[in-house]
C-alpha cells in the first residue's frame, strides 16, 4: 500500500494558484482511479482509496495549510500503518520551470515550508519519494509567496493542463515500478510548445 499525498492550501480562495499544483495532480489522480476524495476530520485531509495494479492506494490532500502539511501526513502514516518509505508527494517547485518534472527518493526541503513541515513530522527524516511539478521560474521583482499563491496566467494554464497527467504518469511509475524508473522516465522532461 502506498500514500499519495498532494500539497496545497485549502478554501476557494486558493483554488487554482500555483501553490496547489499538488492538490491538482491528486485530484487527477483521484478522477483516473476512480476514487472520491472526502473530508476526514480525523486526519485533517480529503482522503480517498483507489487500486493500481492491484496494489491499495491512498490518495489524500491535507486540510492544514501547507505549512503544516506534516501533522495531516502523520496522522494517515499512523493510521494506515505506513512509513515514510511508503509515501509519494506531489508537490509544486517554483525552482523548476512550468512543465517541468523532477522525481526524488528523498532531499531537503529547499525552502519549501509543506516538506520542511513533512519532514519535521518525521522527526527529520527526508526518506520518501517526491514528484515535483514546476511552476517557475519566479519573475524578476515578485516575492516567492506572492507569485506562489498567485493564479495562473491563461497561457501557463494551459501548460500545466499538459503538465498535469504527466505528473500523474510519474506518480503512477513510482508507486508501481519505483522512484529509479520513474527518475529515468521523467526527470527533466517538458513537453514542447
Amino acid at each position: 500500500m502506498k500514500l499519495v499525498v498532494g500539497l496545497g492550501n485549502p478554501g476557494l480562495q486558493y483554488g487554482g494558484t500555483r501553490h496547489n499544483a499538488g492538490y491538482m495532480v491528486v485530484e487527477q489522480l483521484a478522477r483516473d482511479l476512480g476514487a472520491t476524495l472526502k473530508q476526514e476530520s480525523r486526519f485533517n485531509a480529503a482522503v480517498g482509496e483507489g487500486r493500481l495494479a492491484g496494489e491499495k492506494v491512498i490518495l489524500a490532500e491535507p486540510l492544514t495549510y501547507m505549512n503544516l502539511s506534516g501533522e495531516a501526513v502523520s496522522k494517515l502514516l499512523s493510521w494506515y500503518k505506513l512509513t515514510a518509505k511508503d509515501l509519494v508527494v506531489v508537490y509544486d517547485d517554483f525552482a523548476l520551470a512550468l512543465g517541468q518534472l523532477r522525481v526524488r527518493p528523498d532531499g531537503t526541503a529547499g525552502g519549501h515550508n509543506g516538506i520542511a513541515s513533512l519532514i519535521q513530522h518525521q522527526g527529520g527524516k527526508n526518506v520518501f519519494d517526491r514528484v515535483r511539478v514546476g511552476i517557475g521560474p519566479v519573475p524578476p521583482g515578485w516575492k516567492t509567496a506572492d507569485f506562489v499563491l498567485g493564479r495562473f496566467s491563461p497561457d501557463e494554464r494551459k501548460q500545466l493542463d499538459e503538465t498535469i497527467p504527466r505528473a500523474c504518469q510519474a506518480t503512477i511509475c513510482v508507486v508501481r515500478h519505483g522512484v529509479d524508473m520513474a527518475m529515468q522516465e521523467y526527470n527533466g522532461s517538458k513537453p514542447a510548445l
